[in-house]
């Protein structure tokens, strides 16, 4: 098969996100991509057994959020140019591409969901806005908008910036939120009521200590993890329940040897998910409220994350490997055989490629400097062309999974071998891996055990010196800085960094408002208080040891790192007289989406890395 033939093909693989069911159980909503130009809202009718049917078809980036209570209509965002101020919109089930706008287009402020009332006049969300003063502010204040009249209240106003996680009960008539107020690594639960007569503190295990929570089902408890009981941090998650009546907490789960990732309760039914991932493998735990009877859903390899009950044994979940496409299944937890699963949306008919075609993730294992074992996916082409790429996913705190990731694909077909490391730091591999890229923070362990598994590829035979690439997005393009950089003995040739961090000054100046407490967390507080790290960890520091190639990806329309990364390099590179190339997006932000966008990003990287290694 032809390469350009093959990109086409893998940029058509559809990419299932967002997942939702209505509370009649007999809809599902979801953010399907390539299949149309960017990423559109589909769903499907369970009773009717419909396939999935589009309810939205725009050039930009629109997401599933959430059912009416009715179960007739749907709440979807839009992320017009990918800039991030999202849009809000209804769409009635049987009108569909009939977007009613709900908030402004092109926001002065960001939006993180929060839900719908029962009454479908009310929805809740947080933004970083004060609609009184009509002014953008760092903390995002949790607002109740009535959809009637357009009033929005705030109900809640945290003191610091951060992500908030809002989550209302299925009675209406409170909110549970994430607060960042204490310290940059820690985090408490709020609840307030509805009205915002009253918001207090709920849980908090100290300044540093993390928690997670949700509602359950009673709308009367709620379920969290917390990485401390009010001690000291500790090594892993606990789980447990507290009583939001009683103010009353019952631990649930405290086991060290369980790799406790996340947590989720499904809209209907009343069951609880607990999620542990193993080497960035799911096994998840569903428990029966009423019960709690407890069945492990595990494959022996792939992916499948239980999501809603059908009926005692039946269940919806997702279905994945690096050779499988994202599947919305049904199956039964007696036998989760995958060759037994009943696919809801068919989604190999969608698929112009065999299984054959998707070259499969296989384990490969390496020690970091400290001899931390370090796990990542090798991807080996059928016809090796002797060079390597190094892909390293972004977060610092997410993993690369068992899935299929069309970049990856498409450079293994081109003839390369792909290394994709989870470096420390990444999720998948239990609390204290995670936390270890917080001893030092960004820019040190966690990027010498990504150059430790460049070695190993050497020793094994495996790569070849002045052969090796990298390339990555947002961390990853961080990391693919901080190699071509500082790696020693010129163990990298050339890079590809997407959307990454230059000067972490510059960068915590111009980001979002709530990505700042990360910055402040990994390195130890702010630029002011903490100038040295910031200096030493900022690859624009190092230009001048620049000996490879280089060729600078960005969207312009960036919030979270923005093009003030690109200009300030920029002028260092001048400065040193450093030869680069440079490929923009006008309508890109953080991260390079579009279909027709990534068609040329895909080739312009396999080519660049064909000249230069």
């Amino acid at each position: 098969m032809k390469d350009e033939d093959y990109l086409d093909q893998i940029l058509s693989v559809p990419n299932l996100f967002l997942a939702q069911i209505s509370s009649n159980g007999e809809k599902i909503g979801f953010s399907w991509k390539n299949i149309h130009s960017n990423m559109d809202v589909f769903y499907i009718d369970l009773k009717n057994k419909t396939l999935p049917l589009a309810l939205t078809n725009t050039p930009e980036y629109t997401r599933m959020l959430d059912f009416f209570p009715k179960s007739n209509s749907v709440i979807v965002c839009e992320d017009k140019s990918s800039n991030e101020r999202e849009r809000l919109y209804k769409i009635n089930i049987d009108e569909p591409n009939k977007m009613i706008p709900l908030t402004e287009e092109n926001p002065e402020y960001f939006l993180r969901w929060g839900g719908i009332h029962p009454n479908e006049k009310w929805i809740f969300y947080s933004i970083n806005y004060d609609f009184a003063k009509k002014v953008e502010i760092e903390p995002f204040w949790i607002y109740r908008h009535n959809l009637e009249t357009d009033e929005r209240i705030s109900i809640a106003q945290p003191k610091k910036s951060s992500w908030v996680d809002l989550n209302i009960n299925r009675y209406g008539n409170a909110a549970i939120y994430s607060r960042k107020d204490l310290h940059p690594k820690g985090s408490q639960i709020w609840l307030v009521d509805i009205e915002g007569n009253e918001d207090r503190e709920i849980l908090n295990f100290g300044d540093k200590a993390r928690v997670e929570a949700l509602w359950l089902p009673d709308s009367e408890k709620i379920a969290f993890i917390t990485d401390s009981k009010g001690k000291e941090i500790q090594k892993y998650y606990s789980f447990g329940f507290y009583d939001s009546l009683k103010e009353e907490i019952e631990w649930i789960f405290d086991d060290p040897k369980m790799n406790i990732e996340t947590f989720s309760v499904p809209i209907i039914g009343n069951h609880l998910l607990i999620h542990e991932i193993e080497r960035a493998s799911v096994r998840t735990t569903i428990i029966s409220l009423e019960s709690m009877k407890k069945e492990i859903i595990q494959l022996k390899q792939g992916n499948l994350i239980p999501k809603f009950p059908l009926s005692k044994n039946e269940w919806i979940g997702l279905y994945y490997s690096s050779q499988q496409p994202i599947d919305l299944v049904k199956f039964n937890t007696n036998d989760i055989t995958p060759s037994n699963f009943t696919s809801l949306i068919n989604v190999w008919d969608r698929v112009k490629l065999s299984k054959e075609d998707f070259t499969q993730a296989v384990d490969f294992d390496w020690n970091g400097k400290d001899g931390l074992p370090i796990h990542g996916w090798l991807y080996k082409p059928k016809n090796f062309n002797g060079r390597t790429i190094i892909y390293v996913h972004g977060g610092p705190s997410a993993h690369s999974k068992d899935a299929i990731n069309e970049q990856i694909q498409y450079y293994v077909q081109r003839g390369f071998l792909v290394l994709d490391p989870n470096y420390r730091g990444s999720t998948g591999y239990g609390y204290e891996f995670e936390d270890a890229i917080r001893t030092l923070g960004w820019g040190s362990d966690e990027q010498e055990d990504i150059l430790a598994g460049i070695e190993a590829l050497i020793e094994k035979g495996l790569a070849s010196k002045e052969k090796i690439g990298i390339t990555g997005t947002s961390y990853g393009g961080y990391s693919s800085w901080f190699a071509i950089t500082k790696a020693p003995k010129r163990l990298v040739a050339a890079s590809v960094p997407i959307c990454g961090m230059t000067d972490l000054v510059i960068d915590y100046e111009t980001t979002r408002p709530d990505l700042k407490p990360l910055s402040e967390q990994m390195l130890g507080g702010s630029p002011t208080e903490v100038p040295e790290i910031y200096f030493e960890r900022s690859p624009i520091n190092y230009i001048q040891n620049i000996k490879g190639s280089l060729l600078i990806v960005q969207g312009i329309q960036d919030p979270n790192v923005t093009t003030k990364n690109v200009e300030a390099v920029k002028e260092k590179l001048c400065e040193y007289e450093i030869n680069y190339d440079l490929l923009e997006f006008e309508d890109e932000g953080h991260g390079i989406v579009r279909r027709s966008n990534q068609k040329v990003l895909f080739k312009r990287i396999a080519d660049f890395f064909e000249t230069y290694l």
